[in-house]
């Protein structure tokens, strides 16, 4: 049967992609961010996962504020990056596990979350950010992709609760699939920033964030929006991805890795990979 053995956070501004584009992580400020990654390639040496269930916000290459799905989830058999608005990137495409994706789709129906399908659906820099740190540069990944994309950007928006709830249906889900599958829920974004303010960086709440997800999630889940924008910056609702991948992770986890980094960009930056005690 399919399990959950693990989850990641981490952060995506495009600072980082460039970085690893040019393979340049030693030569940036935040090059301790990157070491940070060598322990999760050793654990993902070891664990090898066959797939990968990206959560993030979409950047506008799939949705914009005429369609704005709360939760969407692909479904296709593969999936290719596509120009955000900076010009065609170089064409990569990343294999998905459509089998799986529509029992989670069909699983979350059944447990009352109406989502989005896509058959079609290019990849977002978030998700492709989270892949290439965790397998080092741009080449092939070793793991099937299911790209889950939530609503962070315009309201109406999914409470940090709801988030949590539907990351345990996702995670209920996984474990109900019949086939052998060792499942990476990754949570790409956040933590405080706040691009109208050319940066908004809260560390001690971010710091209280890192503890809490890890320790008491159901407490992190209980803000409101408005009071984690007001704490961590319009941006900071990037959040709640990590309250997805907490609620599919479920249970207590010990901590492989995880490092807090100021600024990355203008960003709180963070990873974070967890493994389920169990």
């Amino acid at each position: 049967m399919a399990r959950i053995i693990g989850g990641l956070t981490t952060s995506h501004v495009p600072m980082i992609g460039r970085a690893i584009a040019g393979g340049r992580q030693q030569e940036v400020p935040f090059a301790p961010f990157f070491d940070a990654f060598a322990p999760v390639h050793r654990w993902l040496d070891e664990r090898r996962p066959d797939v990968a269930i990206v959560i993030y916000n979409d950047h506008g290459l799939n949705f914009f504020l005429d369609n704005m799905p709360t939760f969407a989830i692909g479904a296709a058999h593969a999936y290719d990056n596509a120009d955000e608005g900076w010009g065609p990137p170089p064409p990569r495409r990343f294999r998905g596990d459509p089998q799986l994706s529509w029992h989670i789709i069909q699983s979350l129906i059944a447990d009352e979350f109406d989502v989005s399908t896509c058959q079609e659906m290019a990849f977002d820099h978030a998700g492709i950010t989270a892949l290439d740190l965790a397998w080092e540069g741009h080449g092939d990944k070793p793991v099937a992709v299911i790209p889950i994309v939530v609503n962070a950007v315009a309201p109406p928006l999914p409470t940090p609760r709801r988030c949590y709830a539907f990351g345990q249906a996702i995670g209920r889900a996984v474990r109900a699939f019949a086939e052998d599958r060792r499942v990476l829920v990754i949570g790409s974004g956040g933590l405080s920033h706040e691009l109208g303010q050319f940066g908004k960086i809260n560390q001690s709440f971010d710091e209280y964030c890192m503890d809490a997800i890890v320790a008491d999630p159901e407490a992190l889940a209980r803000y409101s929006n408005d009071e984690i924008v007001d704490l961590a910056g319009a941006q900071g609702l990037e959040l709640i991805t990590w309250l997805v991948m907490r609620g599919a992770v479920s249970g207590e986890v010990d901590v492989v890795n995880s490092l807090y980094f100021a600024p990355i960009s203008h960003t709180g930056g963070a990873m974070m990979l967890i493994e389920p005690r169990d």
